[in-house]
């Protein structure tokens, strides 16, 4: 059994290789999924945006390529490839892509033994 899925397995590659920008969207690939973890890649073509939301787990993304624009609570994070950004639980966040850019979001939920 595969926990992470839609990726090649035992072979080495690009995480920004996975995903491409398409021009007006928002596209993602989900990698793993379940009760306490999500791993999804996404690309951002420039100008879309994912409006503000919380989640009951923590969620840290790190950018790929480009630069994003992250809203947590109120205050802006700017982060560029290479840089990575914890948005607790709980709290507002919400991303908008002034280029085009490319992340991997990692959400870490909680579980009844790390309550």
């Amino acid at each position: 059994m595969s926990y992470i899925k839609n990726i090649d397995h035992e072979k080495a590659l690009s995480l920004a290789g996975q995903v491409s920008v398409q021009p007006g969207q928002i596209v993602s690939r989900t990698l793993a999924q379940n009760g306490a973890v999500s791993v999804t890649l996404f690309a951002f073509d420039k100008g879309e945006e994912i409006s503000a939301h919380d989640s009951t787990g923590d969620a840290m993304v790190y950018v790929l390529e480009g630069t994003g624009s992250f809203t947590v609570d109120g205050k802006v994070y700017e982060c560029k490839a290479g840089e990575a950004l914890v948005m607790p639980a709980k709290k507002p966040h919400s991303v908008y892509a002034q280029e085009s850019f490319k992340m991997l979001l990692t959400v870490v939920f909680p579980t009844e033994q790390s309550e």
